[in-house]
């Protein structure tokens, strides 16, 4: 049975979802995401990745810059959801919002709830060095991701896997999970079980002032540090006042030199010395340049062994 949808969301990670509902069938009424946004060198007006994704699909889109207004809330009513579908959309839905589709309001989320509520799941799983994570169907209500969860998929994180690897893995893994959901709800048989009230944790979202890495702690630390962030924002050293995004990194077995301080180059290969271990710099990116190997780096700065990265 199909359901009449309306499907809320914004970034890349929402498209999968979109693109699985259209495909089964259902009636997407209308989709809501984020207005356009100055992006670029030029600071031209972009449309979202679900904006594209919904106009090639040819579905009205909507693109409200609050919900809390009467008007708009009356509108959003007006469409006659059976269900709203909410990926990464970016606004807190009010109660009239929330309560207005007939079957309610189901989130699809990047974490294994009640572990990683909020803005950042994925990053945040990664930098925390958790070995496990994976995507969640829940009801919606007014707290931030609190609802009681309907379905769950579980997935480990790979030891060298970043947050840009992670993040198209459970973009896919969350839309079937979603499109299960649907069927479930149309059934009636879906069942969602509150959230336990131990180990909850929150997402934050990612600063600027993060991102830097610090050479002092451990290795291990760093490396995660360093996943988390890959591709964007992307965590960073400086060398010789330029800033160098880190993208991908692995951890060695070489302890280096125990007398070299924190951020030593200990051969042109990338490796570093931490506040305890080793990393090996595998990929970085100048400013305005194209990922690049470290080696193909330290060639073109003319690193030496003994170089320092602050």
């Amino acid at each position: 049975m199909s359901l009449r949808v309306v499907f809320m969301g914004t970034p890349e990670f929402a498209v999968p979802t979109l693109s699985e509902i259209v495909g089964a069938g259902h009636e997407v009424a209308c989709v809501y995401t984020q207005p356009p946004r100055p992006a670029g060198r030029g600071m031209t007006e972009r449309r979202s990745p679900v904006h594209l994704a919904a106009e090639r699909f040819g579905l009205p889109v909507r693109t409200p810059a609050r919900l809390r207004g009467a008007e708009e809330q009356a509108a959003f009513a007006d469409l006659g959801a059976d269900v709203a579908v909410v990926v990464a959309y970016g606004l807190i839905l009010p109660r009239p919002v929330l309560q207005a589709p007939a079957r309610g309001c189901l989130n699809l989320h990047a974490s294994l709830l009640p572990r990683w509520r909020g803005a950042a799941p994925i990053q945040r799983a990664i930098m925390a060095g958790d070995r496990e994570t994976g995507v969640a169907v829940m009801r919606m209500e007014e707290g931030l991701d609190t609802g009681p969860v309907c379905l769950e998929e579980r997935v480990a994180i790979g030891p060298d896997e970043t947050a840009g690897d992670l993040h198209d893995r459970l973009a896919i893994l969350g839309a079937g999970l979603m499109l299960r959901a649907l069927a479930a709800l149309s059934r009636g048989t879906l069942d969602c079980r509150p959230q336990p009230e131990t180990g909850v944790t929150y997402a934050a979202k990612i600063e600027k002032a993060e991102t830097r890495i610090q050479w002092s702690e451990a290795a291990a630390r760093v490396h995660d540090h360093v996943r988390g962030l890959a591709p964007s924002p992307g965590a960073w050293f400086e060398l010789n006042g330029e800033r160098v995004r880190l993208l991908r990194s692995a951890l060695a077995t070489d302890s280096g030199d125990a007398m070299a301080a924190p951020g030593t180059l200990i051969d042109s290969d990338g490796l570093v010395t931490c506040g305890s271990g080793t990393l090996r710099l595998v990929t970085v990116q100048r400013a305005g340049k194209q990922p690049m190997s470290f080696a193909e780096f330290a060639r073109g700065a003319r690193l030496t062994q003994g170089a320092m990265l602050h």
